[in-house]
């Protein structure tokens, strides 16, 4: 499963929806800068590192290689949802190879963008999660799950590492931000204390799991377009977002994926700085903005919106070579007369229909504009698609048209309840999950 946009397409809704269909859930990229919302019943869940599985009992939630984890917010996390009933514990695996994002990480993060001027701003969510996969690639100055197990070198490295990132940030920026050493290793401590019961070799328990027949789900933490490689660079976050960040990011080839969702909103959003070709600065994109209560599950900021860009979300499709598409917050559109779809990008008086690496070609874009029928019904009590008005369903078919993939699911509220599934996805939610009650590894 992943998300085609920059984001908040609703990843974590479409996980909870195909939870009873698996065994396993793995995150494997991204780290506390995702932010994945479900809501069951009267109840709202806010998950940035967990992995959507944990709220379900009988199923186990891995935390791969791949994923940066601030082991405090990790704590937090987990400390918040068994406070609310949920018991996290005996679900969750963490790889070892795992890197931790530590205060230094997040201080660097936090006083770079405030230094960054207006054009340089990037829009991070000052979560630490740039600077660590960083001092991922410098290999040096990295501490991965599996460094907890060494007590004095850790310390060590832990010193000298504060002494030259203190001595960096004063030279650069003229503040240290307050960090000191012994906070450093205090919440590695806490981490040791706490999560090395949950730590162990994920690689090797996935390929086990896998061969002895268990369903396994990965759950993509942030959208496709702010991928590394292949997002709208350099707005993007510091990992593989995509199913191509299974292999590196869950220790899983990418042959054994056999289903790639795609999750998309009716229209689009996006948060921060970078290009967004179909963004509407008018009264339309703040009512949609009210309607869809469009507002950062991780930072709170207001989302800037605009209409479906298939353009870009074709782009996203093809490249991840998605299967299904699950469209969201189809009932945020009604009540408009007419709704707009970007089908292409003009460009010094050229129309394109790809997604360009050059960004200042990007953000010279003007988007092409098709307009179609809106429907005044409200949808949020619907139950089947052949209860959605003519207007939507003709919406729908033209989004599959554009994006070239069947839409399979379409959201009509925040609630698990508010889904309506067809076609193989609906035979996959129907089929039972698996004899035992409890997924034992």
């Amino acid at each position: 499963m992943t998300g085609l946009g920059w984001g908040d397409e609703g990843k974590g809704k479409i996980v909870d929806l195909l939870c009873p269909s698996f065994d396993i859930v793995v995150r494997y990229n991204g780290g506390a800068n995702a932010g994945h919302t479900v809501c069951i019943k009267d109840q709202r869940y806010a998950l940035h590192l967990l992995p959507t599985g944990v709220l379900h009992d009988g199923l186990v939630g891995v935390i791969g290689p791949g994923v940066v984890i601030d082991p405090v917010a990790l704590i937090d996390e987990i400390e918040g949802l068994e406070k609310r009933g949920i018991e996290v514990s005996s679900k969750l695996k963490i790889s070892d190879r795992a890197h931790l994002v530590l205060r230094y990480h997040k201080i660097e993060d936090q006083i770079s963008e405030r230094a960054a001027g207006d054009d340089e701003r990037i829009g991070t969510t000052s979560r630490g999660i740039g600077p660590c996969y960083a001092d991922k690639m410098r290999r040096s100055t990295a501490i991965r799950f599996a460094d907890l197990a060494h007590d004095r070198q850790l310390e060590d490295k832990v010193r000298r590492i504060v002494a030259n990132r203190k001595a960096m940030l004063s030279a650069v920026y003229g503040d240290s931000g307050g960090l000191e050493a012994d906070d450093v290793l205090a919440d590695l401590v806490q981490a040791r204390q706490r999560l090395i019961p949950h730590i162990c070799d994920t690689t090797e328990l996935l390929r086990n799991a896998m061969d002895g027949g268990r369903r396994v789900l990965f759950e993509g933490a942030n959208g496709l377009l702010l991928d590394v490689d292949h997002g709208t660079y350099p707005f993007v976050t510091s990992s593989s977002t995509g199913p191509h960040g299974i292999g590196a990011g869950a220790g899983v080839p990418a042959s054994r994926v056999t289903m790639v969702i795609g999750v998309v909103k009716a229209y689009a959003t996006r948060v921060g700085a970078g290009p967004f070709v179909s963004e509407l600065h008018d009264e339309t994109g703040e009512r949609i903005r009210r309607q869809g209560r469009e507002f950062g599950t991780t930072t709170g900021r207001p989302r800037r919106c605009g209409w479906f860009d298939a353009v870009a979300f074709r782009y996203s499709a093809d490249l991840c070579g998605v299967t299904d598409l699950a469209m969201l917050h189809l009932d945020t559109l009604s009540g408009f007369e007419q709704i707009g779809v970007c089908v292409g990008y003009r460009v010094q008086g050229q129309i394109i229909r790809t997604l360009p690496a050059d960004i200042q070609r990007l953000e010279r874009a003007e988007p092409v504009i098709e307009l179609l029928s809106g429907w005044p019904d409200d949808l949020s009590s619907l139950r089947s698609f052949d209860d959605l008005p003519k207007a939507a369903c003709e919406y729908i078919g033209r989004i599959e048209t554009l994006v070239g993939v069947p839409i399979s699911i379409v959201g009509v509220g925040p609630d698990r309840s508010q889904t309506l599934v067809r076609g193989r996805l609906d035979a996959v939610l129907q089929a039972s999950r698996r004899s035992s009650a409890r997924c034992e590894l």
